[in-house]
């Protein structure tokens, strides 16, 4: 048990959940959930031992090579940056499934085992027919899920700028959740060398040191814990930062990702670099301006409701015509 975890904590959990209670309740909520048992009609829980599970894996396998992490023994299973963040303590690779299993099951009687992770491989890609055999009805069709197979490993902490359902096939995981507000309180890591795609924190959430990152106590006291078992699932909403440990010496999961917002005409990400340029270096009394401009312009819900939508011009609806033109302006703007 987390050393954090209290009632006040857990991650509430559900039983029996529909897919109407899902997408009426559950989600529109915007807090982590535990469905639990929902996977219990996958083909996947009726095998009674991690060794059928291997044997059923590798029976589908296409032979394709996949991306693998392993790390030394005294890492203990903590992808990490090594001495600074340009460096890894862990290696990445090819290697075909049969080999990682095969080194899965050796090091599952060892004392000091490496840390070995097979990291978000597309089922469609590397194993169709358990795609095809292993669907959860809780989202439409044309959600692609992922694979996740390794030993006692841990996923940093780190934010998706997606919804995201954990599915957990085999062994057990602890998931440390944090709202999105906690950002500032995590030290986020640099966007150029990150660990598996995405900036992670550079706190340890499970041994923090508060001499170094003293606010990280404030994350704290909003972290909400989730101990999952096999057959369960974790519903993480849209930007809340988790670090994901798998607590057995075999671990499967598979995981959903998704994004029901209407699509955008332009990237968020590019606009947060373009703002790097444009305002990050500013004096504070200038950024207060631009943070009211923004507040208003951008994040609030109805700016401009006073003018005709005639008046509102570039700040108007975004008609395909206004979208290229302001594309247009930017490109301009960004080569001079």
């Amino acid at each position: 048990m987390s050393p954090y975890e209290t009632a006040r904590n857990v991650v509430a959990a559900f039983s029996g959940v529909t897919p109407e209670r899902f997408a009426n309740d559950i989600q529109p909520a915007n807090q982590p959930a535990v469905l639990k048992g929902l996977l219990s009609g996958w083909p996947m829980m009726a095998f009674g031992s991690d060794d059928a599970l291997i044997d059923y894996l590798l029976s589908h396998d296409r032979g394709d090579p996949y991306g693998v992490y392993v790390g030394a023994p005294e890492i203990k299973g903590h992808f990490f940056y090594g001495a600074d963040t340009r460096s890894e303590n862990f290696r990445f690779g090819p290697a075909p499934l049969r080999q990682v299993l095969n080194n899965l099951k050796t090091e599952r009687s060892s004392a000091a085992p490496q840390s070995i992770f097979i990291q978000s491989a597309e089922l469609h890609r590397y194993l169709p027919a358990v795609r095809d055999t292993h669907r959860l009805d809780l989202l439409p069709p044309g959600i692609e899920p992922r694979i996740w197979i390794g030993n006692e490993t841990v996923t940093r902490v780190h934010y998706d700028l997606n919804q995201n359902l954990i599915c957990v096939v085999a062994g057990r995981r602890r998931v440390m959740l944090y709202p999105p507000e906690q950002l500032p309180n995590l030290y986020p890591g640099p966007f150029d060398r990150t660990i598996g795609g995405v900036p992670v924190g550079m706190v340890d959430p499970e041994n923090p040191d508060l001499e170094r990152y003293p606010r990280f106590a404030l994350a704290q006291d909003a972290v909400q814990i989730a101990e999952l078992e096999a057959g369960d699932v974790l519903y993480i909403p849209f930007g809340w930062w988790h670090q994901v440990r798998s607590l057995a010496r075999f671990n499967v999961m598979i995981n959903y990702w998704w994004d029901d917002a209407p699509k955008a005409a332009a990237q968020a990400y590019d606009a947060l670099f373009h703002a790097v340029l444009a305002l990050r270096d500013q004096p504070s009394s200038r950024k207060a301006i631009w943070k009211a401009l923004f507040d208003y312009h951008i994040f609030s819900e109805a700016p401009l409701a006073h003018l005709t939508p005639q008046e509102r011009g570039t700040l108007g609806e975004m008609t395909p015509q206004r979208i290229a033109q302001i594309k247009r302006v930017l490109r301009q703007n960004l080569n001079n």
